[in-house]
């Protein structure tokens, strides 16, 4: 189970794209090498179908925090109101967090905004409303009390921290899920999909990001 410490980070320097956080806990880094903004357009906003979904009240549930790249990358495209909450075991500190963002300076002012509500309640980022909840998703995620009309699921890989990618917990997403609502991940793990529709997803493959063979990507009717 979480203790909730902050994770350890290692720092990856790549040309053109500042520096890359990644977690000595699970050896995986926090974004795409290839581009992690990118990657959350390609993922988890097309992956979705947003923004064209987005309507006020809007709701967008999330697994891993990490940095926040998700909600900043929504929050560049929401024009109403949305909310957004993100179940992270291990929040990252704010000077780690201030680090991880400098590799994205088209997204200063609103990661300013999200630094400047850092552990204190709801974070406003643009038009987005924000919870982080903080503590081992596993039991976090089951006693929540919303329900999401997206879902953005970022785990580490699930080779790396299968604890967010079990059948339980993929079934208290399905369960957390609106009618009609959505779920995108940058995996194809077969056993992930096979959760996924056992949680009342239908779930397809489409392609991954950077020269990634697939994602996964599935409606719940």
């Amino acid at each position: 189970m979480s203790d909730d410490a902050p994770d350890q980070l290692d720092w990856r320097r790549l040309d053109g794209q500042g520096e890359i956080p990644v977690s000595r806990r699970f050896d995986d880094p926090y974004f795409s090498l290839a581009g992690g903004l990118a990657e959350t357009r390609h993922v988890f906003l097309a992956g979705n179908d947003l923004p064209a979904r987005l309507r006020p009240g809007f709701h967008v549930a999330e697994t891993g925090f990490g940095t926040g790249l998700n909600l900043l990358a929504l929050g560049q495209i929401a024009t109403v109101p949305v909310r957004f909450t993100s179940f992270e075991a291990f929040p990252l500190t704010l000077p780690d967090l201030a680090r991880a963002h400098a590799a994205f300076p088209a997204l200063e002012p609103l990661a300013a905004q999200l630094r400047a509500g850092w552990g204190r309640g709801d974070i406003q980022v643009g038009q987005v409303t924000a919870q982080i909840i903080i503590g081992d998703a596993r039991e976090t995620l089951p006693a929540w009390a919303g329900r999401a009309d997206a879902w953005f699921l970022d785990g580490f890989s699930p080779a790396r921290n299968p604890e967010l990618w079990s059948d339980e917990l993929l079934s208290a997403v399905g369960a957390h899920t609106a009618p009609g609502g959505s779920f995108a991940t940058y995996t194809a793990a077969g056993h992930v999909r096979r959760a996924l529709q056992a949680a009342g997803f239908h779930v397809t493959r489409a392609p991954g990001f950077a020269g990634k063979r697939h994602m996964s990507r599935g409606v719940r009717p």
